[in-house]
Formats: structure tokens, C-alpha cells, sequence
């Protein structure tokens, strides 16, 4: 009986997994044919089978600057959030009292705030000290971001036994060498689900770029992608080539991270 039962378990889950991913896979392989080969079997391989949609796609897309463009700003964003907000988690965690928790309070409650009601006045704010460019754009995705890292991270820290601190200051260790050999590393699981929480957003955000660095030689990959989809409205196969370039790179991402995210809902789950 449990041999059975654990037979339709798989076979569920199997079933439900080719359908979560097909979607995916459909794109991969409209990616991979003819302009004919889409409408003929938009759902399976056809006969006109080619690799020639990608390099297209690719000088169409100048990816390698557009890549080198969304590689600086997500990298150097996703390092700030995630060291300012461990940073500032963990004197949260640390430190209590009033002020403590009113700044926690007000973490959570700037998660509430639409980013469409600070556009205007924080482009403005910027565009007067002829600040907007990639730099800018970091900045402002700090402070986007950051609220919600340091909730996540708020939470981790408190599952930290503070006995772990007190060993370390008998040791001779200062509050900041406790936090970054002892204490920063025990929460890794949670780090790496804030870098790729993260990463994904700014990777994938098309409207605080295009306002931002809409510039000749800064695009980042949607930018390119938003010009790229009106260029090639009618062949769809390089459309669908040049999406299945943009998403290699933060499916890697999440690859090399899953061990983290996974270890991180487990200990959410078991908590």
C-alpha cells in the first residue's frame, strides 16, 4: 500500500512538473525554428530546426553590452542590499529598544509604499544634481530593495543564539568581527534567498532603467529586449531566441543558489 501510494505520489508530481515547466520549454523550442515551423507546430519541434535565431538575436540585441550593463548594476546592487541590510538586521537583532523596533516598524511599513508615488520626485531629486546613471540607478535600487532584505534578514538573526556573541566578545572578538566570521555566516541559507530575490527583480526591471539610463550604450538587457520585441513583432522565433538569452543568466543564478533558497524554507518550515 505505501509502495503504491508513494508511486502516485511520484507520478503526480511528475505530471505536475511537466506542466509547470512546459511553458518554458515551448519557448525553447519556438526559439529553435523557421518563421514557418512556429505556426505549422507551435507546440513540438518541426523540420526547419536551427541554432541561427540565437546569433541574430544576439547581435540584435548588442547582448554583450547590454549583458555587461545588467551585469554591473544587479551585481553591485544585490552587494549593497545584501551588506547594508545584514548589517542593519542584525543591530536590530541585537540592540532593543524603542528605537529598535520603531525602525523595524518602519521597514515594514515602506513595503506599503507604491514605487509610482516616489518616481516622479525622486527622478526629479536626482535630475537636478545631474545625477542619473548607473551609479544613481544602484542607489536607488538600494533603498528600493533594502526594506524587505532587512525584515528577512531580522528573522534569521533572531533564530542566532546570542550565546554565539558572548562567546565571541570572551574571546577578545569586537561586534563587527562577530558579525562577519560568526555570526553572517550561520545565516547563509537566508542570504543567498535575499540575493536572488533580488537579483531577479533588478534583473528583470524594464521601468526604473528606462527612466534612468535610457541612453545609447547603457541599456540593460530589457531595455534591449522592449526595443528588440517592437524590431520583430512579426518573427516571433527571434523574439522568443532573444528572451531565452535574457533568461539564461539568472536561471544560472538561481542554480548555483538553490541549495541555499531550499535550505532557508526548510528552516522557515521547521521553525
Amino acid at each position: 500500500m505505501k509502495r503504491t501510494s508513494k508511486i502516485l505520489f511520484g507520478l503526480f508530481f511528475g505530471v505536475v512538473t511537466i506542466f509547470w515547466f512546459y511553458p518554458f520549454i515551448i519557448v525553447f523550442i519556438n526559439a529553435l525554428k523557421g518563421k514557418k515551423g512556429i505556426f505549422q507546430n507551435p507546440l513540438w519541434f518541426t523540420r526547419d530546426f536551427t541554432f541561427t535565431n540565437f546569433k541574430t538575436a544576439y547581435q540584435a540585441l548588442d547582448f554583450t553590452n547590454s549583458f555587461f550593463n545588467s551585469l554591473v548594476i544587479t551585481v553591485a546592487s544585490v552587494i549593497t542590499i545584501t551588506c547594508v541590510s545584514a548589517a542593519a538586521a542584525y543591530a536590530l537583532s541585537r540592540v532593543k529598544g524603542p528605537f529598535s523596533s520603531i525602525f523595524y516598524y518602519l521597514c515594514a511599513g515602506t513595503m506599503l509604499i507604491p514605487f509610482q508615488s516616489i518616481m516622479i520626485p525622486l527622478l526629479s531629486l536626482f535630475g537636478k544634481i545631474n545625477f542619473l546613471n548607473r551609479t544613481s540607478l544602484i542607489i536607488m535600487n538600494t533603498g528600493l530593495s533594502i526594506s524587505l532584505s532587512i525584515i528577512l534578514f531580522y528573522g534569521a538573526f533572531q533564530g542566532v543564539s546570542n550565546s554565539l556573541d558572548e562567546a565571541a566578545a570572551l574571546d577578545g572578538a569586537y561586534p563587527i568581527k562577530t558579525f562577519i566570521y560568526i555570526i553572517f555566516p550561520s545565516v547563509s541559507p537566508m542570504t543567498g534567498t535575499v540575493i536572488i530575490l533580488n537579483a531577479m527583480k533588478i534583473w528583470n526591471d524594464y521601468l526604473l532603467p528606462s527612466l534612468v539610463i535610457n541612453k545609447d550604450g547603457m541599456y540593460t538587457i530589457p531595455l534591449k529586449m522592449y526595443s528588440f520585441f517592437g524590431e520583430t513583432n512579426s518573427q516571433w522565433q527571434l523574439a522568443l531566441a532573444g528572451l531565452v538569452l535574457s533568461m539564461i543568466p539568472i536561471i544560472i543564478l538561481f542554480l548555483l543558489l538553490q541549495k541555499q533558497v531550499m535550505a532557508s524554507v526548510t528552516e522557515g518550515s521547521v521553525k
